[in-house]
């Protein structure tokens, strides 16, 4: 009889810059029920389903990661909560947190679906989500998605909190378009107790607008809010690429979020995995190693560790994301949706 095979050797994820990957970003669907102007087009062309992992393959991509020291991951999409029976995933994901292996398990979502899934994904050991909402206005939000759900995004926010997950805002700031109700949404957030984001817009695929007219640097929003309010540096971080400050006057936290005008790269601990299981090393490159054909190859853990050697010798070292004429082409023709946000 064959004496059993021993299992590969595995070890902790690290890029040529000595970089320690400890966070996971895995996108669920490219899917989405709202089209955010500056995201995607209207009409927007979404992936074959069978071209889309199943969630077992997920799972398994999970674990991979896990196993190599990943120890948050964060589900994405798309948006998360309309694939179908995505509790699933979340349920055996959430095991990993009561075993030891995770630290957390999070998720970025649009809020629209949240209602019917706060009470599920808190039990199932979500502690923390990202919500991603760029205005309180219903007009406004109806222009910058395309579709009236600003109340059913409040109801999920509501429902979340009432839950005990605890909830950052993520807004895009959109210069002309929500630039000067950010304060305001700041304000009614921290009064809420959520703390909030900010990001700057990304130049990733073709939208049916110029991202240039639109484009508003973080550096000039953070001096009008501290012509506003006393802004305190916080120690805080959250595993991702937010630098964060305390407010004085509404007694709540606020991050930045600055590809353009900051880069940040110099800390990168964190991949991102498509919905067809593409592993990409950097939102803003086109490198990316295929885990879909590891995984549905003759020998899988070989093949799975091979792209993982593979992916930790291409991570660059930093995006070049850069919005700086009207009517440039995006940095990327690959739409965030595609990659995960």
């Amino acid at each position: 009889m064959n004496a059993p095979v021993a299992p590969l050797p595995v070890s902790p994820l690290m890029d040529r810059f000595a970089r320690r990957i400890t966070y996971l970003r895995l996108s669920l669907t490219d899917r989405c029920d709202l089209r955010c102007s500056y995201c995607m087009p209207e009409r927007m062309t979404f992936l074959p389903r069978a071209e889309v992992l199943t969630l077992e393959e997920l799972h398994e991509v999970a674990l991979a990661f896990i196993a190599r020291g990943v120890r948050k991951v964060r589900l994405t999409g798309g948006e998360p909560l309309v694939r179908r029976d995505m509790m699933q995933l979340v349920r055996a994901l959430g095991r990993k947190i009561d075993d030891g292996s995770l630290d957390e398990l999070t998720l970025t979502t649009n809020g629209t679906r949240l209602a019917e899934f706060a009470d599920d994904l808190a039990a199932s050991g979500v502690k923390r989500i990202n919500v991603s909402l760029d205005t309180l206005d219903r007009t406004k939000f109806a222009e910058l998605t395309r579709r009236d759900s600003l109340p059913q995004v409040l109801e999920g926010i509501a429902a979340a909190k009432a839950a005990g997950i605890r909830i950052k805002l993520n807004a895009v700031a959109l210069k002309g378009i929500n630039e000067h109700e950010l304060p305001d949404l700041i304000a009614w957030a921290h009064g809420e107790g959520h703390s909030v984001t900010l990001i700057e817009v990304m130049p990733l695929g073709e939208v049916e607008g110029d991202r240039f007219d639109h484009y508003l640097p973080l550096d000039a929003v953070r001096r009008d809010l501290e012509s506003r309010w006393t802004l305190s540096a916080s120690d805080a971080r959250t595993g991702g690429p937010a630098r964060y400050v305390d407010i004085a006057e509404t007694g709540g936290r606020l991050g930045f979020i600055t590809p353009l005008t900051g880069n940040f790269c110099e800390g990168c601990n964190r991949v991102r995995v498509t919905a067809t299981g593409q592993l990409f090393m950097c939102l803003g490159g086109e490198g990316k190693v295929d885990l879909r054909a590891a995984l549905r190859s003759d020998n899988p853990e070989v093949a799975v560790a091979e792209a993982f050697a593979r992916a930790m010798g291409e991570k660059p070292e930093k995006h070049s994301f850069v919005i700086d004429r009207p009517g440039a082409a995006p940095a990327l023709l690959r739409h965030m949706s595609m990659t995960g946000g």
